[in-house]
């Protein structure tokens, strides 16, 4: 397991690998190798996108995973004391992420792959718990999926025709 930090030249987006895997193929010769890199890009204020890469060498499976999690971006609703606005639980497989909000001054209280998410998509305050399994795979896209299913208080208030007030 590595984790690297890499800067963009083109833009501020930070790539955070979560976990590296080592897939081994019996063929006639023997065995070959090649991996697959989990790897989270974020801006740090609020777009997160999780994707796997894989390849015969490391590097080019960062360089893969990079490339397709800029192109699963999301927008996250980030609440003001850098937390989320409500509960939520996203699913995976076997695995959950349960996520509350926390006061600010209380930090990130994750475990590492949920960590890597909440951290890249510049949430400050939080409380997670993964349930389920431990698997960085599923644990990633879970926390990726609550994210993903995160509304603010005036993003339902428009859908329902209301302003925020009346909610």
């Amino acid at each position: 397991m590595a984790n690297y930090t890499v800067r963009d030249r083109d833009s501020e987006l930070k790539d955070k690998v979560v976990h590296i895997n080592r897939v081994a193929k019996v063929v006639k010769g023997g065995k070959r190798f090649s991996f697959s890199a989990l790897v989270v890009v974020g801006d740090g204020h609020g777009q997160v996108g999780v994707a796997l890469g894989k390849a015969n060498e490391v590097p080019e499976a960062i360089r893969k995973g990079v490339e397709k999690a800029r192109r699963t971006m999301i927008k996250v609703a980030v609440v003001e004391g850098g937390t989320i606005p409500h509960e939520e639980t996203g699913r995976c497989g076997a695995a959950a992420v349960f996520m509350r909000p926390a006061s600010p001054g209380t930090g990130v209280i994750a475990g590492g792959a949920v960590r890597a998410v909440v951290e890249a998509a510049g949430i400050s305050n939080i409380l997670t718990k993964a349930i389920g399994t431990n698997n960085p795979q599923n644990v990633t896209k879970a926390a990726f999926d609550a994210l993903k299913r995160m509304r603010t208080k005036e993003e339902v208030a428009g859908r329902r025709g209301k302003n925020a007030d009346e909610i």
